[in-house]
């Protein structure tokens, strides 16, 4: 069965760091795009960053650029987001896809909070 599960979430300080994964199964998760999601209650989801099938290609909003890093390691069929400098305005639930360049299908981890706050 296809899986995507995240890790990782907690709550820190501001100027806090946390890493977050996504560990996948099920699938051929070294053909896939993974893109980090992240979503505040009333407001809609935001893309944050995203990686291509072979982590050639890496992509960021403006808001963490500079700040998040996002980093695949196929054999291990994980992708990771590094948080680093952490603001409020960063607390989410933070959600990991897959999806095949032009694919029909995107898979979907069940997300998970992060908290900045002091």
């Amino acid at each position: 069965q296809v899986q995507l599960v995240e890790s990782g979430g907690g709550s820190v300080q501001p100027g806090g760091s946390l890493r977050l994964s996504c560990t996948a199964s099920g699938f051929g998760f070294e053909g896939y795009n993974v893109r980090w999601y992240r979503q505040v209650p009333g407001k809609g989801r935001e893309l944050v960053a995203q990686i291509s099938p072979l982590g050639v290609q890496t992509e960021y909003s403006e808001s963490v650029k500079g700040r998040f890093t996002v980093s695949r390691d196929n054999g291990k069929m994980t992708a990771w987001l590094q948080m680093n400098d952490l603001k409020p305005e960063d607390t989410a639930v933070y959600t990991c896809s897959a999806a095949r360049t032009r694919g029909i299908f995107t898979y979907w981890g069940q997300g998970t909070q992060v908290t900045v706050s002091s």
